[in-house]
């Protein structure tokens, strides 16, 4: 697994040479959302689409 610091160079290296700051930094923010799940799924923190329509619709389903 890469460090931070490694993953953040990965981006900015493969990134447009035109990307602005605001494109770099949503790069950045979509990675560390990905890994932010798929740390949750390999700790089972987790719920079926049934429960979360349930959560979202207020039990209507």
């Amino acid at each position: 697994m890469q460090t931070a610091k490694q993953a953040a160079k990965q981006i900015i290296d493969h990134v447009s040479d035109q990307a602005t700051w605001d494109d770099i930094m949503y790069e950045l923010y979509v990675k560390q959302k990905i890994e932010k799940g798929l740390s949750a799924i390999d700790e089972g923190r987790v719920i079926s689409n049934e429960d979360a329509k349930k959560r979202l619709l207020g039990n209507e389903v």
